[in-house]
């Protein structure tokens, strides 16, 4: 039976006929020594071009996919070293859609009448340029400064006295005036250097554009049906593959101080699990954007087009007539769909075909399905190191480098395994979508076990337990100033905090009472803290030491738990990726192919890779507890969330997206079967008028011999 959804179209049924009818075998005689000599070598160079071009995008998909996660796994780095909030991190972030929503539109449909290499190499180096962008900053910037009470004293072996005498005016007002000059502050909020960032973002977002609809469907119009799939599914195996080298990438910078080389490490008194701690971020966005130049110049060595395959030619025609058209020198370029003349004629054809892709109710479906996914997906994804350093209390490296070594391989691997099942079964679009849709349900329902992975809230006086160690404070400005720390002139918008013996965190030593000190650098420690008194059942020991007090034990062993059902989940969930990713491809019309993967990569965009990093940055910032502020006034980046509503907004919002896409799959279902049936009662009218019109000429053969 003929395929329902092939390829390429059809070669019309006359010429097939004509084929049939003329003496084959009369001109493969004085044909075969001629093409004998060719056919091999011609077929050896058309397959190691295809090699080459699925080396060079898949080198290509691993430096975008490289840069992109590395973004992703800089997120509180950026927040604290520009002191914003994660709702502008997701605008940030999301500028890299707004760069594909510019030009996808255009390069998907004209890039692929042009020369799809070449367009693929301009992308890449602009992806290159964006990257350097983002890392300028750094260079314009002056050197990080730590939010600190101890910065002018740190290297100091001389005792120092964070509660400061003060008058009862400064006690109500519960602040301490500005020491820096009004023109530091005027040179500091002049320029704000995230745009350069964002800018950059941009324009990364604009030079990734041509590299998946136009890659993919090159790779699809000139390899063997049977092998488009796994090609399919390695090349996306290696795009996850790039994410795990860019949260390695990630990690190893996040341990380097944003300064390094200008700064003496052994000097600063915070260590890369304090939420002040900034990584050298900057690094890897130069290492990244190397990579991603490097990437451009296979493509300037690949033709525009191949040969098409053989299964992709005309399947009405036996094999004898495929075999004689393949072979005959004549009949080379009548297998690939003829081109409009001009960018005027392609101009004129925009518009209908875009309104016949998108009158494919099936199409419309999967497209509602994908955006809502990908809205979960995208959410989760970015925020995912994010929750893991706020929720368990590990450091931006250990989360990274978790996230690349065992999150992310997991992914890999389940992409890879996707293809081998399509593949190994011949799953037709009705086997890949319910393989799709299987996966995705039974990652659900592991993942809803999330909710109960929980940890308490860190005990932090002031904020979320009282100075005497009740549980279940509400937080306001006043409740962190208390009788233990009257006498002291303490400021409530710092955040340095300290560890006391009794487990409690305090935002300052100050506002933990403490009248003198002793050490230096990370080694100091602070004594005769009279707050300490008010919670510790065996008051003697009254110090402090710099930073905040580490989780609880019972979190250190939920933690191990909640790694291992993530890396199930993923492995589950991304098995479906590559079924799903081929049904787009099989519900089309062949002819559509490129603009159906550029719409649905621009609706993706648009719908879900824009909106989703600002909303959940924006429903996670609801969660914060303190707030730093900027040298100058201004609220910063947020030092400390309450944990356990986060939890419940964060997987909440993911896995509610989740089950409303699930809806839609019902719906999408019922369109597919619908549409499965109306072609193969085409295909079988057609095949009925084939057969007709065969017997015609043949009656009509015999009937002109028996005249003659």
């Amino acid at each position: 039976m003929i395929s329902l959804f092939s390829y390429k179209q059809k070669l019309p049924n006359v010429v097939c006929f004509a084929f049939a009818t003329v003496n084959i075998c009369e001109f493969l005689r004085g044909q075969s020594e001629l093409l004998s000599n060719n056919k091999i070598s011609s077929e050896k160079e058309d397959t190691c071009q295809l090699v080459m071009f699925l080396a060079a995008l898949s080198f290509a998909y691993f430096a975008k996919a490289l840069s992109g996660s590395y973004m992703k796994s800089t997120i509180t780095q950026l927040e604290r070293r520009f002191d914003i909030s994660s709702y502008l991190i997701g605008i940030i972030d999301g500028s890299f859609e707004v760069g594909n929503l510019l030009v996808i539109a255009f390069v998907s449909y004209f890039g692929a009448k042009l020369h799809r290499p070449k367009i693929i190499a301009v992308g890449c180096i602009l992806m290159s340029f964006g990257t350097f962008l983002i890392a300028m900053p750094h260079f314009i910037l002056g050197r990080y400064k730590i939010e600190t009470s101890i910065r002018s004293s740190v290297n100091s072996t001389n005792s120092l006295f964070p509660c400061p005498a003060s008058s009862p005016e400064s006690i109500r007002a519960g602040d301490r005036p500005s020491i820096l000059p009004s023109r530091g502050c005027e040179r500091e909020s002049s320029v704000s250097m995230w745009i350069y960032v964002f800018l950059g973002n941009i324009l990364r977002g604009i030079g990734e554009t041509p590299v998946q609809p136009l890659g993919i469907s090159y790779i699809d119009d000139y390899a063997q049906s049977e092998n488009a799939a796994l090609y399919i599914g390695c090349v996306q195996t290696i795009s996850i593959i790039g994410p795990v080298f860019g949260y390695l990438l990630g990690s190893l910078c996040a341990k380097i101080y944003v300064d390094i080389g200008y700064v003496d490490i052994e000097t600063l008194a915070i260590t890369p699990a304090d939420a002040r701690w900034v990584g050298a971020w900057w690094l890897g966005y130069l290492i990244a954007g190397v990579i991603t130049l490097m990437s451009a110049v296979p493509f300037w060595f690949l033709p525009k087009s191949l040969p098409m395959p053989v299964d992709k030619h005309d399947s009405s025609c036996t094999p004898e007539q495929t075999r004689f058209i393949k072979d005959s020198p004549n009949m080379e370029d009548k297998f690939r769909p003829e081109e409009p003349a001009n960018l005027h004629q392609m101009a004129k054809e925009f518009v209908p075909t875009l309104k016949s892709l998108l009158g494919n109710p099936v199409y419309i479906v999967y497209l509602c399905v994908t955006i809502i996914q990908f809205n979960s997906l995208i959410g989760m994804v970015t925020y995912k190191p994010k929750y893991i350093e706020q929720h368990y209390g590990q450091s931006a490296s250990t989360a990274n480098f978790l996230m690349g070594m065992v999150n992310i391989p997991a992914v890999a691997l389940g992409m890879f395994s996707g293809g081998v099942v399509m593949k190994k079964y011949k799953l037709g679009i009705m086997g890949a979508a319910k393989l799709a849709f299987g996966t995705s349900l039974l990652g659900y329902l592991l993942s809803l076990f999330f909710l109960a992975m929980g940890c308490e809230n860190s005990k932090v006086a002031g904020i979320t337990v009282s100075y005497s160690g009740v549980e279940g404070l509400s937080y306001q400005d006043h409740s962190l100033f208390s009788d233990c720390n009257l006498g002291c002139l303490c400021s409530g918008r710092e955040w340095d905090p300290v560890c006391g013996q009794n487990g409690i965190t305090y935002v300052s030593p100050c506002l933990a009472g403490c009248t003198s000190s002793s050490g230096s650098g990370k080694n100091t420690v602070f004594e005769n803290c009279k707050c300490v008194a008010l919670a510790d059942a065996q008051p003697g020991n009254l110090t402090v030491n710099l930073g905040q007090c580490p989780h609880r034990a019972s979190c250190d062993k939920i933690f191990p738990y909640f790694m291992a059902l993530s890396v199930i989940s993923s492995f589950i969930i991304s098995l479906g990726g590559t079924p799903g990713f081929v049904l787009l491809v099989r519900c089309i019309k062949p002819e559509l192919k490129s603009l159906a993967l550029g719409i649905h990569t621009l609706a993706t965009r648009t719908l879900a890779g824009i909106p989703a990093p600002i909303y959940f940055g924006a429903i996670i910032d609801t969660t914060c507890l303190k707030w730093g502020y900027k040298t100058c006034g201004g609220r910063g980046a947020c030092r400390i969330y309450n944990t356990s509503v986060y939890r419940i907004v964060y997987l909440g919002l993911t896995l509610g997206l989740r089950a409303v896409s699930f809806v839609f799959c019902i719906l999408g279902f019922s369109l597919l079967k619908q549409h499965i049936k109306r072609e193969e009662k085409k295909v079988l009218s057609n095949g009925r008028a084939e057969l007709e019109s065969l017997r015609k000429e043949e009656d009509n053969s015999i009937h002109y011999e028996q005249l003659s």
